[in-house]
């Protein structure tokens, strides 16, 4: 099926993306480096998965640039483009997109251009044929196209979401080749050792009786847990009620969706100042409902009892650099989603039954902007 081999395929996948983009590097350098000096702001922009991707990437691109970052969905865009943008700024767009059909996709870089005194535009996208590739604009622009094996068959984005992740990050710190390229190996080995080690243990998880599946993430991390949650309930129709989370946040009231039948995944981080807080919430688990089952996710095992299971997928002396975790992280929550769909009986290339969800959203009006 095509989700498992594209599952499986990744390490092999960020190699490729890895390998084109230091190849291309010249041109993404010479783009960004006339942007800089001018924009004033980035807008990280994507629908759905697509959107999750600027979620992890906003402290990444504010930390190497120093210019404010705002992770908005093209979504949030094209209904409210004032908000976003406005003919004292310039902006830098970057989008993503696996098809880049989307019709908001195309919206939100026309929109862009329309309201912004200047604009420049950085498009990464995994087809070369889609719209938003081939797209005009009288402003800057600058396309990446991922390899073509990014571009999922499957319904669920994965490798594309991934790899799109991985790129980036990449952009960001593109100045720091070596780096980088440490940063690609270390990702690849520990993935490496999920696909090889942690399989049985992710079917083990997907059999359990849940209804309801939580997934809390710190910073960079919870884009991680918002993709995912929506993997999980996109490949179970729905089934499956998910919820996404900062560690912090859940404890103001959201923690009250625990009960019986819900798992709770833990993508831990690498900081220590941070790991503090999430330390912090393990033990105030225990405070109303107990769930059901308490995974957790990161790169060293994690000396906590509070714990039922856990993953841990970095064996190498180095460490990931905590923007990188991301990368590899949301690997078993892909498996986790992928083994939920198959015991529930349903086909994770095309789960929805019903057709209420599409590779590619269709039957969406873009209308024109009025005031």
């Amino acid at each position: 099926m095509h989700t498992a081999s594209e599952i499986a395929n990744q390490p092999v996948l960020w190699k490729q993306t890895a390998e084109k983009l230091f190849a291309g590097s010249a041109a993404l350098e010479d783009f960004l480096q006339k942007a800089y000096p001018e924009i004033n702001n980035i807008v990280l922009t994507g629908a759905g998965t697509s959107a999750f991707i600027g979620l992890s990437l906003q402290g990444s691109f504010f930390s190497t640039t120093g210019k404010l970052t705002r992770a908005v969905a093209t979504t949030d865009i094209v209904s409210h483009p004032h908000h976003y943008f406005s003919g004292q700024d310039i902006p830098l767009v970057i989008s993503f997109a696996r098809s880049g059909n989307s019709p908001e996709s195309i919206a939100a870089v026309e929109l862009a251009d329309r309201f912004s005194k200047k604009c420049f535009h950085l498009i990464v996208t995994c087809s070369e044929e889609g719209a938003l590739a081939t797209y005009r604009s009288k402003n800057p622009l600058q396309v990446f196209v991922l390899p073509e094996a990014a571009n999922d068959k499957s319904l669920a984005m994965t490798g594309s979401y991934s790899s799109m992740l991985l790129t980036g990050l990449l952009l960001a710190y593109l100045p720091q080749k070596d780096f980088c390229r440490q940063q690609v190996r270390l990702l690849c080995a520990s993935a490496g050792k999920i696909l090889k080690e942690e399989i049985e243990k992710m079917q083990q998880l997907a059999e359990m009786n849940f209804e309801r599946a939580v997934f809390l993430g710190s910073g960079p991390l919870f884009g991680t847990a918002t993709e995912a949650a929506l993997k999980l309930q996109e490949l179970t129709d729905g089934r499956i009620i998910c919820k996404s989370d900062s560690y912090l946040g859940f404890r103001h009231g959201p923690k009250a969706v625990i009960d019986g039948t819900t798992l709770v995944v833990y993508f831990f981080n690498s900081n220590p100042y941070v790991r503090q807080y999430e330390n912090d919430l393990l033990p105030a688990m225990k405070n109303g409902q107990p769930a059901l089952y308490q995974f957790g996710i990161g790169e060293r095992e994690t000396n906590s009892n509070q714990l039922d299971a856990q993953v841990f997928y970095n064996t190498a002396t180095e460490d990931i650099a905590e923007d990188f975790l991301t990368i590899c992280s949301i690997l078993p929550a892909q498996l986790l989603a992928f083994f939920k769909s198959l015991q529930l009986g349903l086909m994770p290339d095309a789960p929805s039954a019903s057709g209420s969800i599409s590779r590619v959203v269709e039957g969406v009006n873009i209308y024109p902007v009025t005031h």
